[in-house]
């Protein structure tokens, strides 16, 4: 096999894996407080909160519904072991 395209495999591979491990912390880091997941999606405005879950509004216009699961925040319907 041609040493060029091992170098281009090797390169890729490891990008992807800078990639992920990127992707993995920034989303630990969004789901472990209500202001920083409600940054990661993008709220411009608060419409209502309490300790579990928060409404808010989006740049579109429309409202998403914030919960919190184990001490993290999720989309509504979108949190863990839900697949």
């Amino acid at each position: 096999m041609n040493k060029k395209w091992v170098t281009v495999g090797t390169v890729l591979g490891l990008l992807a894996i800078v990639f992920g491990v990127y992707q993995y912390f920034a989303l630990r880091k969004a789901h472990s407080t209500f202001e920083n997941y409600y940054a990661f999606r993008g709220c411009t405005a608060l419409l209502e909160k309490n300790d579990t879950y928060a409404v808010c509004k989006l740049p579109s216009g429309n409202t998403i519904k914030l919960v919190k699961i184990n001490d993290a925040w999720y989309l509504d319907g979108d949190g863990p072991g839900v697949w």
